[in-house]
């Protein structure tokens, strides 16, 4: 199979089963969303794997009665950073050079430029920052799960609020980006199952300018 079948397979499921997905797939979705690129390399993000039914039903009620959360198992919470500090990026900076074996000297210049750089900025463009960073990662998880054929639907319409207060995400400087309810399709109710796959076509989607 192929990256195309996978997506062709894909779609925004509705309706869940009910049933869980094994650990080991989840390990692998999860693992896709960690090896995701992101800016600078910072993963301004955070995922939480949350199977805990106390905690699903009270996220199930911030999603304006869709059904995906109540009948996942289980739920991915993407939370972004809400502030990039120079705490963070020297942190980020310093683990990669451990990592890469470098010293720090390699990129003082590029990390000081950056954190001059989200200096100037006020919170609300480093949350968006972050928030499209967080996306990448869920679109990499959301591959990984179509592989596997497990269904997903990245959601942005929940009380963002609401899911922050349950999760305590504001302690952490966090806020919730995406969610991401994975299981498997109902084939008995799911109405998007049986419709076709609609997508803009090659000529109106793609401008070639050689």
């Amino acid at each position: 199979m192929s990256l195309l079948d996978d997506l062709r397979w894909r779609y925004a499921a509705k309706h869940l089963n009910g049933n869980a997905v094994p650990q080991e797939d989840v390990d692998y979705i999860v693992e896709a969303a960690r090896l995701a690129p992101s800016s600078s390399g910072l993963q301004p993000y955070h995922v939480f794997v949350i199977r805990n039914p106390e905690l699903l039903a009270q996220l199930s009620q911030c999603v304006y009665g869709n059904q995906q959360v109540k009948n996942c198992s289980p739920l991915l919470v993407f939370a972004a950073w809400n502030t990039y500090t120079e705490a963070r990026i020297n942190e980020v900076f310093e683990l990669q050079n451990r990592v890469r074996n470098v010293p720090d000297s390699l990129t003082d210049a590029y990390r000081t430029r950056l954190i001059a750089q989200v200096a100037k900025q006020d919170l609300s463009e480093h949350r968006h920052h972050a928030d499209k960073q967080a996306f990448l990662a869920a679109m990499c998880a959301m591959n990984a799960a179509a592989e596997r054929r497990i269904d997903c639907t990245p959601m942005e319409g929940f009380e963002a609020d609401k899911v922050d207060a349950i999760l305590g995400l504001a302690e952490l400087d966090l806020h919730a980006a995406l969610l991401l309810p994975l299981g498997y399709r109902d084939e008995e109710v799911d109405w998007l199952l049986k419709l076709p796959k609609y997508r803009r076509n090659s000529a109106d989607f793609i401008t070639h300018l050689d």
